[in-house]
């Protein structure tokens, strides 16, 4: 009788663990529907831009998808594979940066002028976590970049920014993970008002000072920025002389000042 009432008991915790697993939502099916209807795609399909104000609309939807992530246990989201996490903080910070924009829009013309006292938008704890309040850079800057080494988020991960790669009007998930970071960062380099070969010098982002370090930790195959740059060489530019030059590593590089102005629709 005590064994059945064991077994009972262990069926019931699995099971009930088993349901709380699968709640989840990893396809974000409901970010998704949020970036497709209000995310487009500007005709050289590099850049994007976000109708702001249709999604104030839809605010309710956004705080169901913000509210899901929220309530995620760190002990579940320890057990996700390493794709799926990496999926998770991304959409969030994406996700989370979207919200705060829409707590000022549409008087506001860019992300820096939020934030509160002297914390800038992106040091200010304004949402919540696995439990904790937490602000945008714990999660770029304490999580996905020391923990997954992978110098691609940088062109996925979208500070609302003309200046930021671009927003993509799609979810990530751990089953495109690989080939969503890939292609982020071949529409960025193909970009040529933020990456450009001109007058015989390399002009790329900012991105690449800023964050030089994360594309020379040999992630990827890159052991220096200008790595990069030559994988990329075809994105750069359309001559085959400055391929070859980005190739051997030969250009000098400048960085481009950063446009720090709202990426809303009509932009």
């Amino acid at each position: 009788m005590k064994v059945n009432r064991l077994l009972t008991i262990l069926l019931f915790v699995f099971t009930a663990a088993l349901a709380q697993a699968e709640a989840f939502d990893h396809g974000y099916a409901a970010w998704d529907g949020l970036l497709k209807k209000h995310v487009r795609w500007l005709p050289d399909n590099k850049q994007s831009r976000v109708d702001y104000a249709a999604l104030a609309k839809d605010r309710v939807e956004l705080t169901k998808v913000l509210d899901a992530l929220s309530a995620v246990p760190p002990a579940e989201f320890d057990r996700w594979p390493k794709d799926q996490r990496m999926a998770f903080l991304i959409n969030a910070y994406n996700a989370f940066t979207v919200e705060v924009i829409l707590t000022r829009y549409p008087n506001l013309k860019s992300i820096k002028e939020l934030g509160t006292f002297n914390r800038g938008p992106w040091k200010n704890e304004f949402f919540m976590l696995f439990g904790a309040k937490h602000h945008l850079d714990w999660i770029e800057h304490e999580q996905l970049r020391p923990k997954y080494a992978d110098p691609r988020v940088h062109a996925a991960v979208n500070c609302a920014s003309i200046g930021c790669p671009a927003l993509r009007n799609e979810a990530f998930t751990a089953a495109k993970l690989d080939a969503q970071l890939e292609d982020g960062m071949i529409r960025f380099l193909g970009d040529r008002t933020r990456n450009r070969v001109q007058g015989g010098r390399l002009e790329v982002s900012a991105i690449f000072k800023w964050f030089k370090e994360d594309f020379e930790k040999g992630q990827m195959g890159f052991a220096r920025v200008e790595d990069v740059f030559a994988k990329f060489a075809s994105q750069l530019t359309d001559k085959p002389d400055e391929q070859a030059q980005l190739r051997a590593r030969s250009l000098p590089v400048n960085h481009l000042d950063y446009d720090w102005s709202l990426n809303a629709l009509g932009r």
